[in-house]
This record gives C-alpha cells, sequence and structure tokens, in this order.
C-alpha cells in the first residue's frame, strides 16, 4: 500500500507542475501573439490552452485512476485515464480544425499582417526548453508507474516541441518579409498535432474497447511457454484499465499432479507474468490433461 501512495504521490506531483508549465505558457504566448497578430504563435497559444485543460485532466485522472477496486467498480477506476485521453484527442481535433480554417483564409484573403520582435523568439524558445524539460519528466514517470495519463501528457509537450520548432522557422521566414510562412506554419502545426491525436485517441479507443494489446499478448505467450509442467494453455485475454493489464488463461497440467503441485505451477505463471509486465493482474484456471 505504502508503494501505491508514493507512486500516486508521485503521478499526482509531476501532473501537478505540467499544468503549472501549460498555464505559463498558455498566458505568455497569449500576450505575444496578440501584440504581434502571428496566427503561428497564437495557434501556439491555443495549443498550450488545450495542453492546460489536459494536464488539469490528468491531474485528476492519476488522482483518481489508483483508488482501489469496490463493489461498484470491481476492476477498479484505471479506465478514468483511457477516457481522459480521449477527451484531450477530442479537445486537438477541435483546435487543428480552426487553425487549418483560420490558415487557409489568411492565405487565401491575402490578410497577413504580422510584427516580427525580439519576444515572438523569445516566447517560442522559451516554450521549447520548457516543453523538452516537461515532456521528459512526464515520460520518465509514465514508464515507472505505467500510467497512461501521463504519457499522453507528455505527448502534447512533446508535440509542443516540434509545433513551436515549425512557428519559430515561420517567424524567421516573417522577419524577412516571407509573410506566408506564418500561415504555413501554422497549417504544419495543425498536421502535427492532428497525426498525434490520431495516435492517441486510436490508443484510448483500443482500451476502452478491450482490445488485446498484441505486444503484451506475444510477451506472454513467450513467457508460459518457458515455464515447466504446462502441457498447454488457451483462452488467453488481455485487457487494460489505465495502468493496469488484467490477464486471464487456462493451462493444463498433468492430471496426476497433486492439488499443491498444480497450484505451485499457476502460481509460478502469475509470478513470472507479474516480473516481466507491470501492473499486471493475472487470473490462471488449472484444467488437468495427460501427457501424450
Amino acid at each position: 500500500m505504502e508503494n501505491i501512495d508514493l507512486g500516486t504521490q508521485n503521478k499526482k506531483a509531476i501532473a501537478l507542475k505540467s499544468v503549472m508549465a501549460a498555464v505559463f505558457l498558455t498566458m505568455f504566448k497569449l500576450l505575444i501573439g496578440a501584440l504581434t497578430g502571428s496566427l503561428g504563435i497564437l495557434s501556439e497559444a491555443l495549443h498550450s490552452g488545450l495542453d492546460l485543460i489536459a494536464a488539469v485532466i490528468t491531474f485528476f485522472a492519476v488522482k483518481f485512476s489508483d483508488l482501489p477496486a469496490d463493489k461498484e467498480h470491481n476492476y477498479g477506476h484505471g479506465r478514468i485515464e483511457n477516457i481522459s485521453a480521449l477527451i484531450e484527442t477530442f479537445l486537438l481535433f477541435v483546435t487543428c480544425f480552426w487553425i487549418i480554417y483560420e490558415a487557409i483564409h489568411r492565405l487565401i484573403t491575402n490578410k497577413i499582417e504580422i510584427e516580427v520582435t525580439i519576444w515572438s523568439f523569445i516566447v517560442i524558445s522559451t516554450s521549447i526548453i520548457i516543453d523538452i524539460t516537461r515532456s521528459r519528466a512526464l515520460y520518465k514517470v509514465a514508464r515507472k508507474y505505467n500510467s497512461q495519463a501521463l504519457e499522453a501528457d507528455a505527448l502534447h509537450f512533446s508535440t509542443d516541441i516540434w509545433s513551436s520548432c515549425v512557428v519559430l522557422v515561420g517567424l524567421t521566414g516573417a522577419a524577412f518579409k516571407f509573410f506566408y510562412a506564418d500561415s504555413i506554419a501554422a497549417l504544419v502545426v495543425a498536421i502535427l498535432v492532428l497525426s498525434v491525436s490520431y495516435r492517441m485517441g486510436r490508443k484510448a479507443f483500443d482500451a476502452l474497447m478491450d482490445r488485446a494489446p498484441d505486444r503484451i499478448v506475444e510477451q506472454i505467450n513467450q513467457i508460459i511457454k518457458t515455464i515447466p509442467g504446462i502441457l498447454k494453455f488457451h483462452d488467453l485475454r488481455v485487457r487494460e484499465s489505465g495502468s493496469t493489464k488484467f490477464v486471464e488463461l487456462n493451462i493444463h497440467v498433468d492430471k496426476g499432479l497433486s492439488i499443491e503441485k498444480a497450484h505451485s505451477i499457476s502460481e509460478k505463471v502469475e509470478e513470472e507474468i507479474a516480473k516481466k509486465i507491470s501492473s499486471c493482474k493475472v487470473t490462471v484456471h488449472i484444467e488437468p490433461d495427460e501427457i501424450s
């Protein structure tokens, strides 16, 4: 219980820091974007605004996802992480469509007025530095505690790194009177975000639909084959709920084995799977069989 509480505290702490970083970046970009009229920076501000919403959602997701199972939630509350990732995807899609519309409108109507100042470059450079720091920290904790919510948050900050670099290129072009570069940069940002959003949304949707993760299924297959005493196995089922994996399978053992020995084999299966795959809960059903 102490390890679980410590993990929850660590995840909440890193999520809260992401909220504060997102607040700072959103306000900074909005201010400079409004002063310069840069669509690239304003699109980045909206992107950071969604990152702020996503960071808040992530904070509450990691806060409640580690609550223990109860009468109403037999498998725990891990699905909160998957739902939060799906909400984040929807928000990103909405913003991307607005960015694409506004960028195309400016290119078609030729209404492009941008004042490129030193602050334009400062805000984007600051964003890149903060995004690199936050994404690394989030990925580290996400891998340690196998948190999909933190992984999705890290993905948001990672996307910001690339989109900010694109905007930086656009601002450089505008500084040399190539104002179309800013709108083009905004379009590239939108495409990058759409691509990442689709992958993140697909992963969350698959988890909510109980799609068995191929990599984990293959890993479990390999683990079981190395355990002596198992004649064959079938009905392997794997589902994810937040950071937790639920594994069920049937194993066949020699019908001449004692109950204690058969139970020992099933415990070995649970132990080996839990050793190789973190946050995994395994249920093994034993069936008697004859050695051919």
